[in-house]
């Protein structure tokens, strides 16, 4: 199976999201290739950024080496699962699909996470520290419920 995580820049939402499927996939023992991509060329090449990182270290989770890229209409051959941060980008993803049966492939990373009061995980680049520790807690509920829903399919 193979994910594709994704938000504005690539250097917030969806590198943690990334970095939290990674982990929790190799910890289940799944097989799982991941990957995460920006809608935008704001930040292509960087790092993902410095607060990011420090949350995910707090919890055990390296995502240094991952580098931001453009999403492109390629992405939705190359995977199986095509998870938006929100709304926005999950629009701008689908206009970009070949054809409808592969936009069908994208959706919002929350929707699998129904019981969380929000459906759009919350950019936290102009915030502080806090907020990118209740991204990856809104994260991690939704990854934790994709990885039961993938081992319940095999």
């Amino acid at each position: 199976m193979k994910v594709l995580t994704v938000c504005l820049g690539n250097i917030c939402r969806s590198p943690m999201a990334e970095g939290i499927l990674r982990h929790k996939a190799r910890e289940r023992g799944m097989v799982i290739t991941t990957d995460s991509a920006g809608t935008s060329d704001y930040h292509v090449g960087e790092a993902p950024d410095r607060r990011a990182q420090a949350a995910m270290l707090r919890k055990g989770m390296d995502i240094s080496d991952l580098r931001a890229r453009q999403f492109t209409a390629n992405d939705f051959h190359a995977f199986d699962v095509i998870l938006a941060m929100d709304a926005d980008n999950l629009r701008n993803m689908i206009t970009l699909a070949p054809n409808a049966d592969l936009a069908s492939k994208a959706r919002l990373i929350m929707d699998h996470a129904p019981a969380h009061p929000l459906r759009s995980v919350p950019d936290p680049y102009f915030g502080g520290d806090a907020g990118f520790d209740e991204v990856h807690a809104m994260l991690t509920e939704a990854i934790d419920a994709l990885l039961n829903d993938v081992a319940q399919q095999r």
